[in-house]
């Protein structure tokens, strides 16, 4: 049977089963609670193995102690006043945290220190929750109690609800009603019943919820509560125009939702999460977390194998969108500097090493996260890290497709050789949802794990009070999302979808094809023709090999075809040092903005320059590396030097630079450029080596609809061809092209030679 017609039939199962099974019990695996992520069998595999094995006994020595310290200490259960950052945000989410730590301690080591402290707070919550208004602050579109939003209190559920089943058999029935009563199932119902805008849509804030109610539902043995998180609410009433705060749609109509639909939906059958990697992070623990404690309780749900297994997938998936350094690459709305030494990577790789295939590519990431989970899965990953050879985790080129079915675009990341670790990545996915950007056919450049040609990423500071209570500046609006805050191109000065969220989430790129499993050329091409009306964007990236192991040249051809005549911009930001450029740029003595709007406004114009050839090279320094970019102009393009922070009164911006080509007055245009890693620089002995280019010159042999070809010469007398056939990708496809009397034969959609 087609898998995807599976998936859909089990999906409407579910949701044709929902008014039954909403009004039965579930059969519960075991009568006793330990935690959710705890099973029965582990927590006697845990206590079997105290002080055997390295790993899990020093993340449990160091929990111990971290909670040791705070017993003793008044407890803080602040009426809600602060955003993101604010004291009661933090002390909040402090508490959630020290008792879930807490209840795993109660459970491993049976300690009723560990279980009064947690029943105190738990009672202080109680106390406290039924006077709750809404939350003061008043900018979220589902505002919570305890915090801002509904999104932390779905943290806070997610992370007390464990606690809560820690204990759970340790408390008086008594203890336990008053708990019910007072705080948990109003907790849950606040969340569900009162919040369906929050409760019943794709996107994480829903699966947070999702999980919040189930994992609750699961502690309490409540059937309702189940039955609310995997199928969604019956009834929500949710208006079909109704946006969030990023002005993302909150339900398409006649849309699922739901936890299961939410896995359905959100991820692509590769494990790719439509949001992008930076909030694939954040969604992995309550995926996993609901779907293992499912496991532990009802595992005749068979959760965690919902969709041929896609959350353990995806947990593949989310690794191989990191760079050298373990840091995920910032598609879409995302704040640098996040990597898999995250807690939510930590419990994914051990959830999905424990319950997939005991992968040993996944025990060595565990070994350099240097942690584990206090469950039965970081149990079995301590477990086989001190029986079983490790396997180094290899990232390879890659292509990860996007959207429920896999057909709404992807990301496509190529890895050079080992040796010169570059990582270009590609981006032709589907709009994201709210957290999406308007940036098709962009791509960033990373070499060991910096930047080369970096994506903004999110503007935002995290958890810091001072910079808007720590939640979205506007310059996340009018900067980060625009399209010329990516490398990719700009029509006229307008943003991709005109910068419209319902637009943009109607459409998506196209890859053409790919080819990166080749051991001498890596290629990826895509379209994109809904972005402007009567535009369009073909580009074709390419990793071209150099002689005696040198680092590849990556080659970028950009063609665009329109009904009308159009200014083009194709922007490339870089990190570092102007040191070489063959033109020579005209500084402004008044720094002005470039434009008016569409994030134009937030980039001062430093020099302008006029291409007086057909080969314009500009070359930096950053991290004691040389780059080259060298560009195919036509005389009179036009050459900005940019630098981000126009209109920017607050300093929310980082100041960085880029160069900006600009083709004025034209229909059809093809950017072409290579971008170039060479050369090293030693501030120690002040020794420059290989400053130069390779690049000697570049010509464009053919432009025509049919086909695109590119002769690249370098200086050591090498000459690469590079053809594309814009109209046929079948790799069966027959062609033939002259050009200056040699006859070119191929079959499939490229042509490659270096001779």
């Amino acid at each position: 049977m087609n898998k995807k017609f599976l998936h859909v039939l089990l999906l409407c199962f579910f949701c044709t089963a929902f008014s039954q099974q909403n009004k039965q019990s579930y059969t519960f695996k075991d009568k006793e609670h330990h935690g959710l992520l705890i099973s029965k069998d582990g927590l006697s595999a845990i206590k079997a193995n105290l002080g055997s094995l390295p790993l899990f006994d020093n993340t449990l020595e160091q929990t111990k102690r971290e909670i040791d310290s705070i017993l003793s200490q008044k407890i803080e259960v602040p009426v809600p006043k602060d955003m993101a950052g604010g004291y009661t945000h933090m002390q909040h989410k402090e508490n959630y945290v020290m008792l879930q730590k807490a209840g795993v301690l109660f459970q491993i080591y049976g300690d009723e220190k560990y279980a009064n402290y947690i029943k105190a707070v738990f009672m202080e919550y109680a106390r406290i929750y039924p006077t709750l208004p809404l939350h003061p602050e008043t900018r979220s579109y589902s505002r919570g109690k305890l915090f801002w939003q509904c999104l932390n209190d779905a943290n806070w559920l997610v992370n007390m609800s464990q606690a809560y089943d820690a204990i759970y058999d340790w408390l008086s029935p008594q203890d336990r009603k008053k708990l019910e009563r007072q705080l948990f199932r109003p907790f849950a119902m606040f969340l569900s019943i009162e919040n369906p805008q929050f409760f019943n849509r794709i996107h994480n804030h829903s699966t947070w919820g999702n999980a919040a109610v189930g994992m609750m539902g699961l502690a309490m043995r409540d059937s309702e509560l189940i039955n609310y998180a995997l199928y969604g609410l019956p009834e929500d009433s949710i208006d079909e125009n109704a946006v969030d705060n990023d002005g993302g749609l909150i339900k398409k109509p006649g849309q699922d939702a739901g936890f299961l639909a939410n896995i359905e939906e959100a991820f692509s059958p590769d494990g790719y999460y439509t949001e992008g990697p930076y909030y694939q992070r954040y969604a992995m623990y309550p995926f996993l977390a609901f779907s293992a404690a499912l496991e532990n309780t009802l595992p005749q749900l068979k959760v965690l194998q919902f969709k041929d297994n896609v959350q353990l997938k995806a947990v593949y998936a989310l690794l191989n969108l990191t760079d050298s350094n373990g840091d995920f690459f910032p598609l879409n709305d995302a704040q640098k500097g996040m990597s898999y030494y995250n807690s939510a990577l930590v419990n994914s790789v051990d959830i999905a090493y424990h319950y997939g295939n005991q992968d040993r590519q996944l025990l060595a990431l565990a070994k350099t996260q240097n942690e584990v989970t206090l469950d039965d899965a970081g149990l079995a990953v301590a477990f086989d890290l001190k029986e079983q050879e490790m396997e180094p985790f290899e990232k390879k080129s890659l292509s990860l497709t996007d959207g429920p079915d896999g057909k709404q675009g992807g990301v496509t990341i190529l890895r050079s050789k080992p040796g010169s670790d570059l990582e270009l990545v590609f981006k032709y996915s589907a709009q994201g949802n709210s957290h999406g950007h308007y940036d098709k056919l962009s791509y960033s450049v990373y070499e060991n794990g910096d930047e080369v040609l970096p994506d903004y990423g999110l503007a935002r500071f995290v958890n810091i009070n001072a910079k808007n209570g720590g939640g979205y500046l506007k310059e996340n609006t009018t900067w980060a999302k625009q399209t010329i805050a990516h490398n990719t191109l700009v029509r006229n000065k307008v943003s991709h979808f005109n910068g419209d969220f319902k637009t943009g989430s109607e459409h998506h790129s196209e890859l053409y094809f790919q080819d990166i499993n080749n051991d001498n050329i890596q290629v990826v091409s895509a379209k994109e023709n809904n972005a402007y009306p009567g535009t369009a964007m073909h580009r074709t990236l390419a990793m071209l090999p150099q002689e005696n192991n040198s680092k590849p040249l990556l080659l970028d051809i950009l063609k665009v075809q329109a009904d009308v005549e159009n200014q083009y911009d194709l922007p490339f930001y870089y990190k570092g040092q102007l040191i070489d450029i063959s033109i020579k740029p005209s500084a402004e003595n008044r720094l002005e903005p470039l434009g008016l709007s569409n994030g134009y406004q937030h980039l001062w114009k430093e020099a302008t320059a006029k291409a007086d050839t057909e080969l314009t090279q500009i070359t930096w320094l950053n991290k004691d590396l040389f780059y080259t970019l060298s560009s195919k102009t036509t005389v009179g393009d036009s050459i900005l030097f940019v630098r981000q922070g126009a209109n920017d009164p607050e300093f929310n911006l980082r100041r960085e630079a880029g160069i900006l080509f600009r083709k004025a007055k034209v229909k059809n245009a093809l950017f072409v450029n290579i971008l170039e890693s060479h050369g090293t620089y030693n501030t120690v002995n002040e020794r420059a080596e290989n400053t130069e280019s390779a690049v000697k010159n570049m010509d464009i042999e053919v432009d025509t609809e049919a086909y695109t070809a590119v002769k690249v010469d370098l200086i050591n007398d090498t000459s690469y061809m590079f053809i594309i056939a814009n109209l046929k990708s079948s790799t069966q496809e027959k062609h033939k092209l002259t050009l200056n009397g040699t006859t070119y034969t191929w079959d499939g959609p490229y042509y490659f030679t270096n001779r």
